[in-house]
């Protein structure tokens, strides 16, 4: 092999440290994506008791929930460039042990205002966790072999509600213990996992290749080889600065189709616990927990197999439009009058969500490279994402102009037919080495 000359993605020393990676690397960082989104998303567990014990109503929940993502959105990018230079180790530290923190203090929330402030505090201290992952992905896995890695990174998503849920729910039998009720408990020792995690990343995540014993100096020099090969060819082809990625419009095209996704993600994540409460006619606890978690349980199984299907067939654009319909469709079924269509619609839903975004960061990881990159991957995340604080508000307008829940699950339906006008726009096919440009 001379130096000219990349490994094949069937070259076994490159499939060897790619597979050491995966070991090594993707149980920690599921963990880690399965404790932030249930950080993020437990508020939706405790919306009726916090109405019940504080008195907080549906438009100030909304508006709650919401604004996580305002937060979010304001540091995300100056922490994911701080990311680039200092290291993922350290930064993803840092953010992990601070967003434990404040999701463990919403135990002391006492009205309006203190649940508004410490959602758009939760959001500051989360910035940057996301971005700072799919960055990370970069510097570890190449553009081939990265489809099916998000598709695994993915899995604590729909994990995460799996397992979370009953967690969630077993936690408010907790109520009254040391004069606490079951919602602070929730979160006081759902944001204390994400502290002690936090320290752990010192120890677990190594920044780059040539940091680690576990792979041989040939794995080593091989899978560096590529990545750099990468990095060149992108830049190469105008996509390696800051001043270029302002004037990206793909930069737009994929901030734009990521907020819509956002808004049937969030759309769902916020409000399913309390659909299900009104499917089964039960008030939140463990069982309508337990059955909240069948839909995520789906998507766990989606989010396995459909990705390794996408990359199989290469038609990363076809399966990303294939989920938009699916969850459109989904989220409209899931206002049925009739428990078992509505509960089959909850479980296609969740699972195009999901998997529509392990599909979705394959385009904007294969466009950019470098401190461009980072600086992408986190305004795509967090103007995005800015679709999470308008899904709960749109489903509460859409609700109360309309006196109907469904009217709600039918606006944030129709946020999935808009991404599709976007979504065709995108490459058919997967993207190489010699092909950087989408």
């Amino acid at each position: 092999m001379t130096d000219q000359t990349l490994p094949a993605p069937d070259d076994p020393v490159r499939i060897r440290a790619t597979a050491k990676a995966a070991k090594h690397l993707l149980p920690f960082l599921i963990l880690m994506y399965m404790i932030a989104f249930l950080d993020r998303s437990n508020v939706g567990l405790a919306k009726q008791a916090l109405h019940a014990d504080l008195g907080i109503s549906d438009a100030v929940f909304a508006f709650g929930a919401g604004v996580f993502f305002v937060g979010y959105a304001l540091f995300e990018v100056p922490s994911n460039l701080i990311l680039y230079r200092v290291g993922a180790r350290r930064w993803m530290a840092r953010i992990m042990v601070t967003w434990g923190l404040v999701s463990a203090s919403t135990m002391f929330v006492r009205g309006d205002h203190s649940f508004i402030a410490l959602r758009c505090l939760l959001g500051l201290a989360e910035a940057g966790f996301f971005p700072g992952v799919m960055l990370y992905m970069t510097f570890w896995f190449p553009q081939k072999e990265r489809m099916r890695i998000l598709g695994l990174y993915y899995f604590g998503y729909p994990l995460a509600m799996t397992l979370g849920g009953p967690l969630s729910g077993g936690l408010f039998a907790l109520d009254g213990f040391a004069g606490l009720h079951g919602w602070q408990w929730m979160f006081l020792i759902e944001g204390g996992l994400a502290v002690l995690v936090g320290f752990a990343t010192l120890f677990a995540l190594p920044d780059r290749p040539a940091d680690v014993t576990w792979l041989d100096a040939e794995e080593k020099e091989t899978l560096s080889r590529v990545l750099a090969a990468e990095d060149a060819a992108k830049t190469g082809a105008g996509h390696g600065n800051l001043g270029a990625l302002i004037r990206s419009p793909k930069l737009l095209q994929f901030v734009a189709l990521y907020a819509l996704m956002q808004v049937g993600s969030y759309g769902v994540v916020f409000y399913l616990p309390e659909q299900v409460s009104n499917i089964l006619h039960q008030k939140i606890g463990f069982w309508v927990s337990t059955v909240t978690a069948v839909p995520w349980a789906c998507s766990v199984a989606s989010t396995i197999l459909v990705p390794r299907l996408v990359q199989k067939l290469n038609a990363p654009r076809a399966g990303l439009i294939v989920c938009l319909i699916a969850s459109a469709v989904a989220l409209a079924v899931s206002g049925s009058s009739m428990a078992v269509p509505a509960l089959m619609g909850l479980c296609v839903a969740a699972s195009a969500v999901v998997t529509v975004q392990a599909i979705f960061w394959n385009f904007p990881l294969a466009h950019f490279s470098g401190l461009e990159a980072a600086g992408a991957i986190a305004l795509i995340n967090s103007v995005g994402n800015l679709g999470g604080f308008a899904a709960p508000n749109i489903r509460s307008l859409a609700d109360r102009l309309w006196q109907t829940p469904e009217a709600g699950l039918y606006a944030v339906a129709a946020a999935g037919l808009l991404a599709l006008g976007i979504a065709i726009f995108l490459p058919g096919r997967g993207q190489t080495v010699t092909q950087p440009a989408i």
